[in-house]
This record gives C-alpha cells, sequence and structure tokens, in this order.
C-alpha cells in the first residue's frame, strides 16, 4: 500500500452502505482510512487481496481461523448487522487480539419507543378500532373499551435487561408500574439497582399483566416461552414479542391465542416473510408488525457515525467506547438469525 492511512474493508451485507453511512460519515470514513468498498466490487477475491493490510473489517463476512490468520494487521471486526453470527471464528479474533464489535445498541431507543407503542394499543384497541371505524362497526365511548386496561401502576415483566430492556425500562418510569426483571446473565443486584424487581421466569410470568419479551437467542432459550411458560400468563395478559423469534414456541403461541387466553402484539416471527396464509393473520386479538420495531433511519444512520468515530479512536490507540464489544464467554452462545 502506498497510501499510509490504515485499511477498512467495507463489507456491509446484508445492510447496505448508503442505508448505515449518511454522506457525511462516509467522507469521515474514507478521510481518516483507506477503504476498500466491497459493495462497489464484491467478491472473495478481492477481500483475501486485502485482508492482510487490513485495520479493520466492517461487515460480516466469512472469517474463518485461516483467514484471521492473514489478517495480521487486524485489529477490529465491526458487525453492522446488529447480530453476532456463527461465521467468525470468535476464539481465533480474541486471541489474536482483535476487537469484536457490534452496533446492536443503536436500535434500543427504537425498539424501546415501538414497544411502548404496541404496549399502549394493546391495551387501548387502537388498531382494532381504527379497522373497526374503516369497516363501519365501532361502537362509541365505553362500548369498545370494556377490555381496555392501564399501563398505569400495572405489574410488568421484562424478559431480558440487555441494549433494549434497559431502554425499555427507562420509557416506563411515568407509568409509575411494578416492574420484575428476568435476566440469568445478570447478578440481582444489578436490576434493583434500577428500582425494579429480579425475579424467576415463573414469577415474571406468574405476575405481568404486560410482558415484553427483549432476551436474544443463544444456545440456552430456545423455545424458553413454551406452552407451560405461556400457561403462566394470568388470563388477559398482554404479551409484546419484538426481541427473537426462536425464543418462543410459535405454536404453543397460537393455541393460546386461539383459545383467547391473552392477548399480544408481535414483531419477529419463525419464518419471514409470514406466509401469507398464516393463522396469525385472522386472529383478532394479535397486533402483527413485520419485523420493524428497530429498522428506522434514525437508527440505521446511527450505526455509521459509531463505527467512524470508533474506528478513529482505535487507529489513534485508544479503545472504541461507542459500539458494543463481544464478550468472549458469551459471543459464542448466541443463535441469532441474520435479519433479512
Amino acid at each position: 500500500m502506498t497510501d499510509a492511512k490504515p485499511v477498512v474493508l467495507l463489507a456491509p451485507a446484508p445492510q447496505k452502505r448508503d442505508r448505515i453511512f449518511t454522506p457525511e460519515a462516509l467522507a469521515r470514513l474514507r478521510a481518516a482510512f483507506t477503504v476498500v468498498d466491497l459493495e462497489d466490487t464484491p467478491g472473495e477475491a478481492v477481500l483475501e487481496q486485502y485482508l492482510p493490510d487490513a485495520f479493520a473489517v466492517v461487515g460480516q463476512p466469512d472469517l474463518d481461523a485461516g483467514r484471521l490468520e492473514r489478517a495480521r494487521s487486524l485489529r477490529a471486526v465491526v458487525n453492522v448487522e446488529g447480530n453476532f453470527f456463527p461465521n467468525v471464528d470468535y476464539r481465533a479474533a480474541f486471541a489474536q487480539g482483535v476487537r469484536v464489535l457490534g452496533c446492536g445498541s443503536a436500535y434500543s431507543q427504537a425498539v424501546a419507543e415501538f414497544s411502548l407503542g404496541l404496549a399502549l394499543d394493546l391495551a387501548r384497541g387502537i388498531s382494532g378500532q381504527d379497522g373497526a371505524m374503516r369497516a363501519g362497526t365501532e361502537q362509541y365511548v365505553g362500548g369498545s373499551s370494556s377490555d381496555a386496561v392501564l399501563l398505569h401502576r400495572s405489574s410488568v415483566g421484562i424478559l431480558g435487561y440487555g441494549n433494549l430492556g434497559r431502554s425499555f425500562h427507562r420509557l416506563l418510569q411515568p407509568f409509575h408500574a411494578t416492574v420484575r426483571i428476568h435476566d440469568p446473565w445478570l447478578p440481582d443486584a444489578v436490576i434493583e439497582d434500577t428500582g425494579a424487581q429480579a425475579a424467576g421466569l415463573e414469577e415474571t410470568l406468574r405476575t405481568s399483566r404486560f410482558l415484553f419479551v427483549f432476551a436474544t437467542a443463544t444456545a440456552d432459550n430456545a423455545h424458553l416461552l413454551d406452552g407451560d411458560a405461556l400457561d403462566l400468563l394470568p388470563d388477559g395478559a398482554r404479551v409484546v414479542l419484538v426481541s427473537r423469534a426462536a425464543v418462543v414456541d410459535y405454536d404453543a403461541l397460537l393455541d393460546r391465542l386461539r383459545a383467547g387466553r391473552f392477548l399480544a402484539a408481535i414483531d419477529v416471527w419463525p419464518e419471514e416473510p409470514l406466509p401469507a396464509t398464516s393463522p396469525f393473520r385472522d386472529l383478532p386479538n394479535v397486533v402483527l408488525s413485520p419485523h420493524r420495531a428497530g429498522g428506522i433511519p434514525q437508527a440505521f444512520h446511527s450505526i455509521g457515525d459509531m463505527v467512524v468515530d470508533d474506528l478513529v479512536l482505535m487507529s489513534r490507540g485508544l479503545p472504541p467506547v461507542r459500539l458494543q464489544a463481544a464478550a468472549p464467554e458469551l459471543v459464542e452462545r448466541y443463535r441469532n438469525k441474520p435479519v433479512t
């Protein structure tokens, strides 16, 4: 390389470069680094050509131990999709001193606000009554509110207290709810310091008028919410699913929703797009959403800003502060699927 600037390989797929980088952020990146843009020049050959000189890889290409061994200048792998996939040899990366960074926190505020909106919809039937008015079947004043409830001073359960759970918890403060949080990766003191109650899964489910599922998918929690777990929920509970579909047994969920046991708002699905023939589409007690809680322009653009800020810091010999560092003890336990 004739240019003394550090080399950054930009391979954001399935993200798009211009979705996550504003023109200003991209200009900052190119001013500070020699950017090899694999979106413009895709292919394994280009990746292999520049990998030995790369300071950072921004994106999700396959990085096995052999590739990492050849990438002797590499200091950072930045996932900009939002999930850590098993296509990177994380042990080899950590052993080589490569930081593995993620952008998950960029989505947290957007998901939190969307979750609050879904909860209020479930509490008051907002979208359902919109549909009734369009069909000419509305009932006025209290005629359509017999099953309405307040989020205010309600009993709320939160499953998972990472970026999403913490951002949502802050939005709950004005509602003065009783909040129980279940997260087996955190000591009780961390949760209790926020003013919430640390609780086991069974207690959280049994006591929740509103249940928010923010847990990530791991090797340990597939179908955490199976039929037996869902049966613990009180009749008439409101369930908001905005995290990972693998955490829920959707067949069991469908059975309970058909029986009218509770209401749900669902943003994530085991198969996406949701098939046109899915029976979930016919349920009146479900608010449907096509995996859109976090994917708004402000969230996407914040990813590019975070990437540039942290790579510039690292090029100056300083640690990253905006992106989230993957924990060596946890990253191989994630079982998230790419968002298409």
